[in-house]
């Protein structure tokens, strides 16, 4: 016998409070941050849809595998044991663990990218654009239309355009191109899966210029859940043969364990290329660790190690992706305009189609971020032209982003229905106020990575 609902597949062993705040110390506090969420203290948070990233909730067997957390310095038995499950699961023949995705790649970028060179991806997101170009590359997305489109239900919008690939190779030249990258799911590009058949189109490319194939793993069983959903010929298969199946068109990763991998940090950054391995790890050594612990406590490895096998059990990522799509159906019922169809770690509002009274140059997503906090204490963030605004080298002046979204991510086995429940009934008190919500100025900012940091001021307090 089947049942309709989907209820969690773990019960509740130990919690933690939330302090409960009303709406005028909201307007406070956030005004106190500059109306920047990300510089609120997490206490004042009610519910905190920030992000997926290092925010879930681990298992017993997670917490047991810690008290087995092997602390030498050098060949720990918990780094191979991370190592195993691994290369059990990616294949790749040489692992180094980082403290999070983001060292992966600074490593990966300033070990293979020149100034000039040019990095091909179907989207990149903050980190990894900031790591390119940080090395004097140049970072540049190539989503197909429909990646481009909110409202497109294309299953596979995150996928890569493999004939524009072609036209960058052939622009640019080959020597220009020191990797070619896939991002699964597409982040930026509203949390979109992308499709096996892109994965060996894009893979194809690679081999038939010479070039590595990497790709960023941080939500990689939930891309192969979609795959298994939505793709013809794996509806029978396990999701880690799908996996296993993906990374084979690939020559490396970098991952942020503290998604997929249900941890609250850690990553890693793989490849089958012995002597990219070697130059890789003497970078590590000088700035992470030991090329067996890499920054990372054996507890943390041990964690990793039980997360990656946890997060490709069927039961769990049935209940995921469900409960990702029951926000998308309401907040969609209610009248929102979202990146449809509902990705799986999050969902992308579209604040551009929302508040069409408020110009990119006056940050709609931030304002509707600011909205969200101070009606029910969500926090949730902006991925439009204050995360990806750029600044025309002609005139100086910002550049919108192609896109106006706001990412509700949703931590992994922290919050139940209930909560989701309540952040349905503050999004929709929201939309019926939405056309008095007024646009922002940024008042400080440092660039890269602006939106960490920066503070704004209300337009009409700016005004006034």
């Amino acid at each position: 016998m089947s049942f309709h609902t989907i209820i969690e597949p773990f019960r509740i062993k130990v919690v933690e409070p939330i302090r409960m705040t009303d709406r005028a110390e909201r307007e406070a506090l956030l005004g106190a941050a500059g109306y920047n969420p990300f510089l609120l203290k997490a206490e004042d948070v009610i519910i905190d849809l920030l992000t997926d990233s290092g925010t879930g909730a681990m298992s017993a067997e997670q917490w047991a595998g810690m008290m087995r957390g092997d602390e030498s310095y050098a060949g720990a038995r918990s780094y191979y044991r991370f190592f195993d499950a691994v290369h059990d699961i990616f294949g790749f023949s040489h692992v180094l663990p980082v403290h999070q995705g983001r060292a992966a790649e600074r490593i990966l970028f300033s070990t293979v990218c020149h100034p000039g060179d040019v990095v091909p991806n179907n989207t990149h997101f903050d980190t990894t654009r900031a790591n390119v170009e940080h090395v004097g590359a140049k970072a540049v997305d190539l989503p197909i239309p429909q990646g481009r489109q909110p409202a497109s239900t294309h299953p596979f919008k995150g996928n890569m355009d493999v004939d524009a690939l072609r036209v960058l190779i052939a622009e640019v030249g080959r020597d220009k191109v020191p990797l070619v990258m896939l991002t699964v799911t597409n982040n930026s590009g509203g949390g979109q899966p992308v499709s096996m058949e892109n994965v060996k189109a894009v893979s194809a490319v690679c081999k038939e210029h010479g070039l590595p194939l990497f790709i960023d793993a941080c939500r990689f069983a939930e891309n192969c859940w979609f795959i298994r959903e939505r793709e013809k010929g794996y509806a029978d298969r396990p999701v880690i043969e799908i996996a296993r199946e993906l990374f084979s068109y690939a020559d490396g990763a970098t991952m942020s364990a503290k998604k997929d991998g249900l941890v609250n940090i850690g990553g890693f950054l793989a490849t089958n290329d012995p002597a990219l391995a070697k130059q890789e790890a003497t970078l590590l050594i000088l700035t992470e660790g030991f090329p067996t612990y890499g920054g990372l406590a054996g507890r943390d490895l041990e964690a990793i190690a039980v997360g990656l096998r946890e997060v490709l059990d069927h039961d769990y990522l049935r209940y995921r992706i469900t409960s990702t799509a029951y926000l998308g159906k309401h907040l969609t019922k209610i009248g929102y305009p979202i990146v449809q169809p509902p990705g799986g770690h999050a969902i992308y509002v579209d604040a551009a189609g929302l508040l069409p009274g408020v110009p990119p140059q006056e940050y709609p997503g931030q304002a509707l971020v600011c909205e969200l906090y101070v009606a029910g204490g969500l926090r949730a963030v902006e991925i439009g032209s204050v995360m990806f605004g750029s600044t025309d080298p002609r005139t100086g002046r910002e550049m919108p982003a192609s896109m106006e979204l706001v990412r509700l991510a949703i931590p992994r086995r922290v919050y139940t229905q209930s909560h989701i429940d309540y952040v349905i009934e503050v999004m929709a008190q929201v939309y019926e106020r939405r056309e008095r919500l007024k646009g922002l100025r940024i008042v400080w900012q440092s660039p890269p990575l602006r939106h960490f940091t920066a503070r704004f001021e209300p337009i009409a307090k700016a005004a006034s």
